[in-house]
């Protein structure tokens, strides 16, 4: 992936004493300054210059370290993340979500993250509820936290995309044998040690199962965070159709025969 880094480098890591410090602070805190340097938003992109952009300046207000990957698009995107990102990177073909999220992953480590979050680019997710989605990863409650829109709230979805939703809860409790909720959700949040652990290796949108199963396999502690959904014209034409599903279902599959 090239990469265009507007950051400072060398930036140091806290010291483990005040990491442990940090990881002790009460869910019902506000993240301070110095947290919020350490966590870092990714942003995976693909044709996405509608909205990345306002995107990025939104999440800047309340956390300043954001990594776009840019995978491949063929629109404006890559320019529109330069204007307001600190840190872009490019995939030079488009390789797919999957892919677009471990390239970050791995970014945001070198970087000495010790959190980071997922986030959509198509403007669904709000800014809002970073905040409780880091709280229970700096309290040591967990090292995971999933969003979901069904413990929150899902503003304007549609009956025919709940049903899809629906349905793969069910695929996910079938065949990762973990218990959520909200199966397909890009708001999610990671310690380091759980970032670390995790290695996307089906590049396109069946990585959201692959991630269940290795969050599974990892044994580290995780729950879901009631998180709002956004559910507009653009973001609805962006989406997953039930063909769309169909091929997250079979490429998963095959994935797991190919391991």
């Amino acid at each position: 992936a090239a990469s265009m880094d507007k950051g400072r480098p060398g930036q140091n890591r806290p010291s483990s004493d005040q990491h442990m410090a940090d990881r002790k602070r009460t869910s019902s805190e506000e993240p301070t300054p110095d947290i919020r340097r350490h966590v870092f938003i990714v942003i995976p992109t693909y044709n996405e210059c509608e909205s990345i952009e306002q995107v990025v300046r939104e999440v800047r207000t309340e956390f300043p370290q954001v990594v776009v990957v840019d995978d491949g698009s063929q629109d404006d995107s890559f320019e529109a993340a330069v204007r307001c990102a600190p840190y872009v990177l490019r995939h030079a073909i488009n390789r797919g979500q999957g892919a677009a999220l471990q390239t970050g992953l791995e970014f945001a480590l070198a970087r000495g993250a010790e959190i980071i979050v997922t986030f959509d680019a198509d403007g669904q997710h709000s800014v809002s509820d970073i905040a409780e989605m880091i709280a229970p990863i700096q309290s040591g409650l967990c090292d995971i936290t999933l969003g979901s829109r069904f413990l929150g709230n899902a503003c304007d979805m549609p009956r025919s995309r709940r049903l899809l939703l629906r349905l793969a809860v069910l695929f996910t409790r079938i065949t990762g044998r973990l218990k959520v909720t909200d199966a397909h959700n890009g708001f999610r949040a990671f310690s380091r040690r759980a970032a670390e652990a995790i290695d996307i290796k089906l590049d396109r949108m069946a990585h959201a199962s692959e991630m269940i199963d290795q969050i599974r396999e990892s044994k580290l502690p995780f729950q879901e965070v009631p998180v709002h959904i956004r559910y507009t014209e653009y973001s609805l034409r962006k989406g997953q159709s039930s063909r769309g599903a169909f091929r997250i279902v079979v490429h998963y599959l095959l994935g797991k025969v190919l391991q």
